[in-house]
């Protein structure tokens, strides 16, 4: 199997391929975004607007649940005005387990100054206008400012990316801190607001087409404008945590497979059909095999201690295409079984936004090195016997492509986004 098979973007350097897909890595010391990380304990955007106290509970047993992910998911060349911040919760308990519900993902997203919105377009016209060839030099890498990705090339098309927090006195990292943005703004924190979009997650992925508009068909009532929102529980109801880790982060680079050399005393001949050809053995073989695994495996296998995949409208490498997400998420080319499936790009298959009605896209999925990570060290704690171990293959989460929240300013908006589970495959 090709291990450059992939719908993201690449860009070949010798020995390696780099795509446009930014990868997580588990990390026990802070690098330098303190906000993004596996397990532990949840923060919020504004500790005075926690999240509506159901989307705590597993839509299974009710019972609070687990976090497994918080990302720190700011797009500034996507959404200038919005800080956002990436959830997703997982239900412990043994008999939730493989059950939908018991995994849910959750968006956070509050609207900042206009100065910060306004920042780049006054700078434009503060500086003299560029040389011609200096428009043609490329964007700078989006992964070195997000959570301090590295990556081969500057030249990686991708998109702007939520890892990153920073303020101007240090590296922004795509998992990082927000600066608080609700002051009046003097020229001391346009400057600092000014580095900090320059440093963010999203200065590792380039800026994508526009969005579509929005539909205005609202479907579901956002959890602001009902009024009638229960508290967060404490954290004593909570089970006890995964394992904490922060987040590291670097571009995917696929190392260029060799060609096995034929020693010059071996012949090869052709296999004579009749006794077990090549193609029947071909057949045999595919048969057995699950085409979407082993590519999923494959992939992974070139960067192993990967935790997490982001590529903002970008495409989930999927664990199977046989479940019920994998067959959502895949079409045959014009209806024949035999063509090759293709995964469908940006989520155009996921269920839209059920507060404002816009596509939704995918942003990030989490991988099956998460699991070893979160699950470290905890025997004997949490639930015991009830406690079941996480199964999943891979996580995939599809956000609003509009990040439709409250448009008043400083007021953060909480949001159900899709979760779409892969569960390991029974044996």
């Amino acid at each position: 199997m090709d291990p450059y098979d992939s719908d993201s973007s690449i860009e070949e350097d010798g020995d390696f391929t780099e795509t446009g897909v930014l990868l997580g890595y588990a990390a026990e010391e802070v690098i330098e975004d303190t906000i993004s990380h596996l397990g532990g304990h949840p923060t919020w955007l504004d500790n005075t607007s926690p999240p509506p106290g159901d989307f705590a509970n597993c839509n299974v047993c009710n019972q609070p649940m687990l976090l497994l992910l918080e990302l720190h998911g700011d797009l500034p060349d996507h959404f200038p005005n919005d800080e956002r911040r990436l959830y997703l919760f997982g239900c412990p308990r043994k008999p939730c387990n493989r059950k939908p519900g018991s995994i849910r993902a959750f968006r956070a997203t509050r609207k900042v100054t206009l100065e910060r919105a306004q920042q780049k377009p006054a700078e434009e016209k503060k500086s003299p206008a560029p040389a011609p060839e200096a428009e043609a030099k490329p964007k700078p890498d989006l992964g070195a400012s997000l959570f301090g990705a590295t990556s081969l090339t500057n030249t990686v098309s991708s998109n702007p990316n939520p890892f990153s927090s920073g303020t101007g006195d240090s590296p922004a990292n795509p998992f990082a801190t927000p600066t608080p943005a609700l002051a009046p703004a003097t020229e001391k924190t346009k400057t600092n607001a000014a580095n900090e979009l320059a440093e963010t997650f999203a200065d590792k992925v380039r800026v994508s087409s526009p969005p579509p508009p929005v539909p205005q068909n609202k479907a579901k009532p956002t959890p602001e404008s009902t009024g009638l929102v229960t508290p967060w529980p404490a954290q004593s109801d909570f089970p006890t945590p995964y394992t904490h880790y922060y987040l590291d982060a670097e571009y995917e680079t696929l190392s260029r497979p060799s060609t096995p050399a034929i020693p010059e005393n071996v012949t090869m001949e052709p296999m004579d059909e009749e006794g077990g050809g090549g193609a029947e053995l071909k057949d045999t073989f595919e048969s057995e095999l699950d085409k979407a695994f082993m590519k999923f495996s494959t992939r992974l296998a070139h960067n192993p201690e990967q935790v997490l995949r982001y590529e903002f409208r970008g495409s989930p490498l999927l664990y199977s295409h046989t479940d019920a997400v994998g067959r959502y998420l895949h079409v045959h080319p014009d209806g024949n079984a035999n063509a090759r499936i293709t995964t469908v790009g940006g989520g155009a298959n996921m269920p839209r936004c059920e507060y404002c009605g816009s596509e939704r896209v995918f942003e990030l999925q989490l991988v099956p090195h998460a699991i070893s990570m979160l699950e470290e060290g905890r025997e004997g704690v949490g639930l015991g016997k009830e406690d079941a171990g996480m199964e999943w293959g891979a996580i995939i989460l599809g956000v609003c492509a509009q990040d439709c929240a409250p448009s008043t300013l400083g007021q953060t908006g909480w949001r159900e986004e899709w979760a779409g589970v892969q569960w390991e495959e029974m044996k």
